[in-house]
């Protein structure tokens, strides 16, 4: 990757993006201790609602977000923060609509909302996101994203819920006024549109996205399929990482994987050629922990 420094002085948000176990969220961690590093107030954060950051990082109080260092801070969010989004924002309101259907008490409303429905929570971790960014309290912030097919489910669902809402007048016409508010429904629900417009376009203008893959076969042939969800919503990706090659030592064993690799990473160089590649060595340690990362960081951001 390339120095991004001055970038970061004006704030920046990048995602990494992958399927699970190419090493997404280690290239993630390597590139916020670069951003930190070189003095720009840094957060890496992860939406996997399996997160590994504070494994990472060797983090073991239980503080979101966990200072790491002078600048360096992670968080992940969880169950916990979606919900506290969700009533912050428009839970109240989303369950004044629903209420007027269906009797049901607003916390278990909430439950319901942010772990059964697919969709609405993935537009509050873009929507978080996006006003962190917003308030400058970072200069850079790096993004760890769920495995592929969840962040792709993420990136869509903006344009989805915009889709959905422009039918709403006729599902929600009867519903005249919130419970509570006593505000029109349909005002309710134009509010939700405009909110996730807004989310779209910070995702195509605001977010540089990075896919990480490896050579081996099914990484490579999904590629073909995450860039055309992307360009699909005008996700256009700045860079891509090719995560674990085998530098040939002359043993057999890694003579063999080396060959082996070859043939995916001609690939992908003739493939992507338009983009900036970046090729990482597989490492004979667990990368863990600063001084681990640093040797990450070394051959990722230069």
């Amino acid at each position: 990757m390339a120095d991004k420094a001055d970038q970061a002085t004006k704030g920046s948000i990048t995602m990494f993006t992958g399927k699970g176990g190419v090493g997404k969220t280690t290239c993630a961690a390597a590139t916020a201790l670069h951003h930190s590093s070189r003095g720009g107030r840094t957060l890496a954060i992860s939406t996997d609602a399996t997160p590994s950051l504070s494994h990472i990082f060797s983090i073991t109080d239980g503080d979101k977000p966990a200072r790491v260092t002078e600048s360096l801070y992670v968080n992940e969010l969880g169950i916990a923060e979606v919900k506290e989004m969700w009533d912050k924002k428009f839970g109240r309101e989303v369950y004044e609509v629903f209420s007027s259907l269906v009797d049901i008490e607003y916390p278990e409303f909430v439950d319901f909302m942010t772990s059964v429905l697919p969709g609405l929570s993935d537009e509050f971790m873009v929507d978080y996101i996006r006003e962190l960014a917003c308030a400058g309290e970072y200069q850079a912030i790096v993004w760890d994203t769920a495995p592929l097919g969840q962040t792709l489910a993420l990136l869509k669902t903006p344009a989805l819920l915009g889709q959905h809402l422009k039918m709403a007048p006729r599902i929600y016409s009867k519903l005249k006024l919130g419970q509570r508010s006593r505000e029109p429904v349909l005002d309710i629900l134009r509010r939700w549109e405009e909110l996730s417009a807004v989310n779209m376009d910070f995702l195509r203008n605001e977010v540089e996205f990075v896919v990480v893959t490896i050579p081996e076969a099914l990484a490579v042939e999904q590629l073909e399929g995450v860039f055309g969800e992307m360009n699909a919503y005008g996700l256009p990706v700045q860079q891509l990482v090719i995560n674990n090659v085998v530098r040939d030592d002359g043993s057999d064993f890694l003579t063999t994987r080396s060959r082996q690799q070859r043939s995916y990473l001609d690939h992908i160089h003739d493939r992507y050629s338009e983009l900036a590649i970046i090729e990482l060595p597989m490492f004979p340690y667990e990368l863990k922990g600063i001084d681990r990362l640093k040797e990450l960081e070394k051959n990722l951001c230069r």
